[in-house]
């Protein structure tokens, strides 16, 4: 008897050891859920071109063969990246934004960066609210912006200026087309 209640009582032990290193772990998963999500979010910018600022001169084909040449009369750039495993998810998204803003698809332009080997699925969709370019890595539009991370948004005002960025294009404040 002495035996059977020696062990109840290591196995008892045991289980309250276990059960504080579970809280402790929890407690730690936590933390660094919070930490993940500031990364995600507007704590590290995704467009390196700071609010106030312009983005930096380019010249780019679209896919419709229209020359498109820097920010004057842009008010909204996507960026996405045929590698990235969330830019398919951001593309309604970002096509529903277009629509709800009514932003004008001459105003908008969607880059996707990627090999022209296979284009994205995606493309076609884009090309209905927005101009859309495709370049390889480190093109000129994205150098242009200064994209660090993808999927990327860009709210321009009149002047060409960043107003707004993100990774989520339901974070960006809606306009209306002038």
């Amino acid at each position: 008897m002495v035996i059977l209640t020696a062990a109840v009582i290591v196995v008892g032990v045991l289980c309250l050891t276990d059960l504080l290193l579970t809280f402790g772990v929890v407690r730690r998963l936590r933390e660094h859920t919070t930490m993940i999500g500031k990364l995600r979010g507007h704590d590290m910018p995704v467009i390196g071109t700071g609010v106030g600022e312009a983005p930096g001169p380019f010249t780019a084909l679209s896919t419709d063969g229209e020359l498109l040449s820097g920010p004057q009369g842009l008010r909204v750039a996507g960026f996405f990246s045929s590698s990235c495993s969330i830019c398919p998810e951001r593309v309604p998204l970002f096509v529903d934004y277009l629509r709800g803003s009514r932003i004008e698809r001459d105003r908008a332009i969607a880059v996707v960066i990627g090999s022209g080997d296979e284009p994205p699925p995606y493309l076609d969709r884009l090309a209905q609210v927005a101009r859309v370019c495709v370049e390889q890595d480190d093109g000129e539009l994205a150098e242009a912006f200064k994209v660090t991370g993808y999927p990327a948004f860009c709210l321009l005002d009149e002047a060409g200026k960043v107003l707004a960025a993100g990774y989520d294009p339901a974070a960006l404040p809606k306009l209306a087309a002038a």
